[in-house]
């Protein structure tokens, strides 16, 4: 009788000890002896999806910016509005991301809701803004493929395979957008 407990006992822990490499931990997130592993599967969230880059839009200065020539770097796409309280807060890092992880392959792009190039140039002087403005005043196509937008800002994360890993609806703190930035580069 002792001889088939331990025989039992022994291969309730073998079964645990094998099991456990794919077992989920206690905090939802996946488990992994591996941290490069866990990294990779935080990257995206688990309702990513293709991002929408069939389009060509066009920027303050009258040039074409086509989305889908954009594959291969991760794209952080904001869209906001001059008359935005927060979408002022959030624009400064956003140069200062642009500036900092150029090299890296992010590109920034701003997407002005409702306002013309003579309302967001200036902006762009005051704030010393370093990347693509895009106007997107009548482009409500290009609202809808991402949205609907109900609000702003809204921040969204593009990876380097066109996938829309993340997204921020209102105002996120700029350590969010670092950890962000640096699960995509």
């Amino acid at each position: 009788m002792t001889t088939r407990w331990i025989i039992a006992i022994g291969s309730a822990f073998g079964f645990v000890f094998l099991t456990l490499p794919v077992a989920p931990s206690l905090t939802g997130q996946p488990f992994s002896f591996f941290e490069d592993d866990l990294v990779a599967a935080q990257t995206c969230d688990a309702d990513a999806k293709p991002a929408p880059l069939d389009y060509q839009l066009t920027d303050v200065n009258g040039d074409e910016v086509n989305l889908a020539d954009l594959r291969g770097k991760v794209i952080l796409l904001n869209f906001w509005a001059t008359w935005c309280g927060p979408c002022k807060v959030e624009i400064p890092w956003f140069v200062e991301f642009q500036e900092k992880h150029r090299e890296d392959g992010l590109v920034v792009l701003g997407f002005s809701v409702d306002d013309t190039p003579e309302q967001i140039k200036p902006f762009m002087a005051e704030y010393n803004v370093n990347y693509p403005m895009l106007v997107g005043l009548g482009r409500e196509d290009f609202q809808e493929a991402y949205g609907p937008v109900w609000g702003l800002p809204v921040t969204f994360f593009i990876d380097r395979d066109g996938t829309l890993c993340r997204t921020h609806i209102g105002i996120a703190t700029k350590e969010e957008f670092e950890a962000d930035l640096a699960a995509l580069l």
